[in-house]
């Protein structure tokens, strides 16, 4: 056998192993992009806020270690009402957690990516006894509301912020004291204001509010803009949608059978709003071109 022999036989030995090699490594499975891709776990939900029904008697006794923290405030906001009438009722609805902000007990969303273009909307429901305050689709105010009573329903329309006073008697008796009082309706004597709050619609039509709740929006809507005595442009938007179930429990009481119950979703407050969104847009398109106006003037 001559070298030339041996050379080429060691060269098909070599051939034919690597051969064999790449059809193992073909028979094994090899991964593909997807399953090479790590799924991230799940994200963890939010723990749900139940409530139950709080007898008097256990709410009496348990009465100060709630007024000694932030408790006091969730409570009488989850039962539509104040500190002075909380401690008439003969039971009250009570978180099962304490530890959240007030949005996650109240019905409106935090976002309504929908009102993006509105600066500032007031919306208030008949149903949820609530308020929400937008700016530019952001929650930056919730809380509780008592409307208008039975034999003098609050309306369900679109107002507009007008004037506000700090201190004024009400037109309809001059023994009513309004503080931080907004009007909304300068003909039908609406508005919303700093007054008792029973845990039910009790007003004369208007949107009653603690103190904190009616200084703040006192401060943070915008009035009207007169000139020569006459409206060039109107405040901020106020809407007041929904129905009150007048001789019906009170809708906030099914939060002990359902959390979800008063929940309203942003589609749902779109669906509220979208026959009203018109009118506020050319109504917000006429105030932005009369405060340009001015601004030009003044320079």
């Amino acid at each position: 056998m001559n070298a030339n022999f041996l050379t080429a036989a060691a060269i098909c030995i070599l051939l034919f192993a690597c051969r064999q090699a790449e059809k193992q490594t073909a028979t094994i499975p090899q991964p593909t992009v997807k399953d090479s891709v790590v799924k991230a776990p799940p994200a963890p939900e939010l723990p749900r806020i139940t409530y139950r029904f709080m007898k008097k008697k256990e709410w009496q006794s348990l009465k100060d270690s709630f007024e000694g923290a932030r408790h006091l405030d969730l409570l009488t906001a989850i039962n539509r009402t104040d500190s002075s009438h909380i401690r008439r009722l003969d039971s009250i609805l009570v978180p099962s957690d304490f530890s959240l902000p007030l949005a996650a007990y109240m019905p409106f969303p935090e976002e309504a990516s929908f009102l993006k273009d509105i600066p500032k909307i007031l919306v208030f429901s008949l149903n949820a006894q609530a308020f929400a305050a937008y700016a530019n689709g952001k929650l930056v105010r919730t809380g509780q509301t008592n409307t208008g009573r039975k034999s003098k329903p609050t309306p369900a329309h679109l107002y507009f912020a007008n004037w506000k006073a700090r201190k004024t008697n009400s037109t309809v008796n001059d023994e009513w004291v309004l503080k931080w009082n907004f009007n909304v309706h300068n003909t039908w004597g609406i508005g919303f204001h700093e007054y008792a709050l029973p845990g039910y619609p009790a007003s004369h039509s208007c949107m009653r509010l603690q103190e904190r709740d009616a200084r703040f929006l006192y401060s943070w809507a915008e009035q009207w803009i007169l000139k020569n005595n006459q409206q060039i442009a109107t405040g901020t938007p106020v809407v007041v949608f929904g129905q009150y179930p007048f001789g019906q429990p009170r809708p906030w009481l099914k939060l002990a059978q359902d959390p979800a119950a008063l929940t309203i979703a942003p589609d749902s407050l779109q669906h509220h709003l979208s026959a009203w969104l018109p009118e506020i847009m050319k109504k917000q398109q006429r105030r932005d071109s009369v405060l340009q106006t001015a601004s030009v003037a003044a320079r």
